[in-house]
């Protein structure tokens, strides 16, 4: 990996806080992967709750509302019998689409290194 150079201290810090803004919108264990279940097509609650195993209701409902208000989801409404609510990614949640891309190949680089390295540990036990 070629290595880029040294930032500037002006350039440090603006860096450090577009990475702290963009982990407090999105950070946490939870948020990516709600929006992962929503573009899979879940759109009710109780769908996305499955899809996203572990997470409990009130987390989930917490995580819509931040999502929904930091406009990656939008939140809808039915008012028909039975009241159906129904959450979908809005369009500024593709902007994430690099961002968990880029994600998805570094679990998957990660993982393999991992297994790797702990295969070789037993090998040689």
């Amino acid at each position: 990996m070629n290595r880029k150079p040294r930032p500037t201290g002006d350039e440090c810090r603006s860096s450090l806080t577009a990475v702290g803004d963009a982990l407090y919108v999105i950070g946490g264990k939870w948020k990516l992967k709600v929006i992962i279940a929503l573009s899979e097509g879940c759109t009710r609650f109780n769908e996305i709750q499955r899809a996203v195993e572990g997470i409990s209701a009130r987390v989930l409902s917490n995580e819509l509302k931040e999502l929904e208000l930091n406009g990656f989801v939008k939140r809808e409404v039915h008012t028909e019998i039975p009241v159906v609510v129904e959450y979908t990614l809005t369009d500024y949640c593709d902007t994430l689409g690099d961002v968990l891309e880029a994600l998805a190949a570094w679990g998957h680089m990660h993982r393999d290194k991992i297994r790797q390295e702990r295969h070789l540990q037993t090998a040689e036990a």
